[in-house]
This record gives C-alpha cells, sequence and structure tokens, in this order.
C-alpha cells in the first residue's frame, strides 16, 4: 500500500523540518523527489544527505516558480506529486505590524502557493491527473497564536484556496489536499529549551510533540493511489490539540 514507485515528486521547502521529513518519506516509498529552498549551501548539504536533487528557489517569485517546475518536467518527464511546503512563522504583533511584515508572510506561505499550484496544474491537466498536498497549520482555521495573526490569515487563506481549487479540477483525476500540523518538533521548536517544550506537550493529549515524519506519513497517504477519492480535504495532525 502507498506505493509511490517512479512517481516524480517536488517538495517546496523540502530542505528542513516538515519538507524535508516529507521527502524523506516519499523517498521510501519510492518516489523521486526533488526538495527546494532559499539557501542554497543548506540545500545541497541536505539534498546529498537524502539522494535527492536540490533547486534553489523563492517561492514568491512567480516567474521563478514556472521556471522551477517546467525544468523538473523537462528532466524527468512529469510531475506526479507538488508538496507546497515552503513558509515561514515570525512573530509580529498586530499593534506594531508593518505593511511590509504583513506582505512578507502572505507573499511566501500564501502567493508562493498560489504561483506553486498553478504552474503545477498547468502540467497536471496535461497529464490527466496528479496529487497536491499543502502544509497548511492548525493555526489560522483551528487556534490563534498572539503575535502571528498574518501567518494565521495565510495558513487560513490555503485552505480556501485549496478547496475552491480542488473543485476546479476535481474531473480531471488531480486531487488537492491540506495536511494542518500541530506542534512538530522541527528545527525551529528545538532552539527552545526542555522547559519551553515540555509546556508544548502538555497542551497535547497524546503527551508529545509531533515529528517531521508523522507528516510525511499524512502526505505519502495523500499522494497514494489509496487516495485517489480524497480531494478538498484537510487532515489533523496534532496528537489532538484541537479537541483537547
Amino acid at each position: 500500500m502507498f506505493n509511490l514507485t517512479g512517481k516524480v515528486a517536488f517538495i517546496a521547502g523540502g530542505t528542513k523540518g516538515i519538507g524535508k521529513g516529507i521527502a524523506q518519506i516519499l523517498k521510501k516509498a519510492g518516489a523521486i523527489p526533488i526538495i527546494s529552498g532559499t539557501n542554497s549551501t543548506n540545500g545541497q548539504k541536505v539534498a546529498k544527505e537524502l539522494g535527492v536533487e536540490f533547486i534553489p528557489l523563492d517561492v514568491s517569485e512567480q516567474v521563478a516558480c514556472k521556471k522551477t517546475i517546467d525544468y523538473i518536467v523537462k528532466k524527468y518527464g512529469k510531475l506526479d506529486i507538488l508538496c507546497s511546503n515552503a513558509g515561514i512563522f515570525p512573530q509580529n504583533h498586530i499593534r506594531e505590524m508593518t505593511v511590509e511584515n504583513w506582505d512578507y508572510v502572505l507573499n511566501i506561505n500564501l502567493k508562493g502557493t498560489f504561483f506553486l499550484v498553478q504552474a503545477a496544474l498547468n502540467i497536471m491537466e496535461k497529464q490527466n491527473n496528479g496529487r497536491i498536498i499543502i502544509t497548511s497549520s492548525v493555526t489560522g482555521e483551528k487556534l490563534g497564536i498572539s503575535g502571528s495573526s498574518h501567518y494565521g490569515a495565510s495558513k487560513a487563506g490555503q485552505l480556501g484556496f485549496m478547496r475552491s481549487v480542488a473543485l476546479e479540477y476535481a474531473g480531471k483525476d488531480i486531487t488537492i489536499n491540506s495536511i494542518m500540523p500541530g506542534y512538530i518538533l522541527t528545527e525551529g521548536l528545538q532552539k527552545f529549551d526542555n522547559h519551553y517544550l515540555q509546556q508544548f506537550k502538555n497542551e497535547i493529549p497524546l503527551c508529545k510533540l509531533g515529528t517531521p515524519e508523522d507528516i510525511g506519513y499524512t502526505a505519502c497517504f495523500l499522494a497514494s493511489n489509496e487516495a485517489k477519492y480524497i480531494t478538498g480535504q484537510t487532515i489533523i495532525v496534532d496528537g489532538g490539540l484541537t479537541i483537547s
């Protein structure tokens, strides 16, 4: 089950954290992952570690997104899976938030998703098949975090975007779904001390933080043939956080 042998998968924001976890699991399932990020030095290092190809990409640049997708198709002959995972999580209190703060987050998290999905759909429509998985968050639609109103707006926006686009392409064997991670032990959380991490764990019914691989397994399912009848949906992976 969940066999992705020979499937070409592009994971935007795949050089660390959740994106790296997704790339690892998709490769284990037989896919051919290509990862992107803005830090070429780190990207090449991770690509070598995983045995995949790295492409430098700023997802807020529409032309760059299209060129990246076109390059992948030219080299590999197709694009079966897009994981739109690139994102940022800065902190800005609404009282001091500037237009630049707001645009910086929305341009990467939401507009970047639009650019990637649009470029991928141009290819997948010709193939008459494809799987698109968007990494959203429980923050935005389910929860709020002080100092993260721009982030919450971008993540909730991804879900509204995903549902509408799923309807547009439902008749072409192209599914578009989203994963909503909770507290995942990425490099960002690893910077906090054990006391702070324990506070996170205390909020979670399963009493532990999630791993990037947990999100990877969910992406693997949504990318698989077994999930062919699922589109326009979100899967929450949060250890029970949003039901507590």
